[in-house]
């Protein structure tokens, strides 16, 4: 693929991230927000008990917030969503021109909701039930950097097996067909994954004794939903903004050159 398809691809990708992230937004602050303001109300409740268990009950001030709440839960957390939206479209942009054509013979369309589908799948979906989100300041803050750890790993490794997947799918499609080999590589995909599910060590203290089921439970729908709208959007904004953009280009190449006969002498 030119260069420059490459770049008008990528800033379309960027583009539909950042309206995907508008969308992702609004999911975020109406559905999640209720659920960290809960959590936050859990911690701020445990943290006076613990105080009056040992006999500071009224002595100690409250911590002033460099940030307020209500600025993190609007600004701080649409600057985020966006952020990632944009970082996101671009870096799906980019994986969207090596598999087109390279995957099947779909079109822009279809091929751009096969690498959004894949991508979610491997960047969250896959870590993300290994090592479900938690609401903040609900697990123990001694292993943070552990967990993280753990986090990243569990998505670099679901990139990476899903890579494998894709080529190991193209290289058994001459024999076995592409359905076939699709189902093959997906199936030995799942069968990884969960090996690596046992291997792995568990976020045993992520999460509080005590700390509501339904709260938690919340949050991590509410999460979900956010990173499902992201997707979906991205899906149907760059899958149309690329079959125009290739359709032009297509039609532009196709276009006989005008030759301008010689002028008589």
């Amino acid at each position: 693929m030119h260069a420059s398809t490459v770049r008008t691809l990528l800033i379309r990708g960027m583009l539909a991230g950042l309206i995907a992230g508008l969308f992702a937004f609004a999911v975020a602050y109406v559905g999640g927000e209720p659920s960290v303001d809960g959590s936050i109300a859990v911690e701020e409740a445990q943290a006076a008990q613990e105080a009056a268990h040992a006999g500071h009950g009224g002595g100690a001030e409250a911590e002033e917030e460099v940030v307020s709440r209500s600025a993190q839960s609007t600004f701080g957390l649409a600057t985020g969503v966006l952020v990632y939206g944009v970082a996101l479209g671009g870096i799906a942009a980019l994986a969207f021109s090596f598999a087109l054509g390279r995957v099947g013979r779909f079109s822009p369309r279809a091929t751009a909701a096969l690498t959004a589908a894949a991508a979610f799948t491997t960047v969250y979906l896959v870590p993300f039930l290994k090592y479900p989100a938690t609401p903040p300041a609900v697990g123990n803050p001694d292993t943070i950097g552990r967990r993280t750890t753990l986090f990243f790993l569990m998505i670099l490794l679901s990139v990476l097996l899903g890579v494998a997947a894709v080529i190991l799918g193209r290289r058994l499609a001459p024999r076995l067909g592409n359905w076939n080999a699709s189902l093959a590589a997906g199936f030995g995909f799942v069968l990884v994954t969960g090996i690596a599910f046992a291997v792995l060590p568990a976020n045993d203290d992520a999460v509080k004794a005590g700390f509501p089921a339904k709260l938690l439970w919340e949050f991590r729908l509410a999460s979900l939903g956010v990173q499902v709208v992201l997707w979906v959007v991205f899906a149907v904004v760059f899958g149309y903004l690329a079959q125009k953009a290739l359709a032009a280009r297509t039609a532009a190449a196709e276009t006989p050159a005008r030759v301008e006969a010689p002028a008589a002498g």
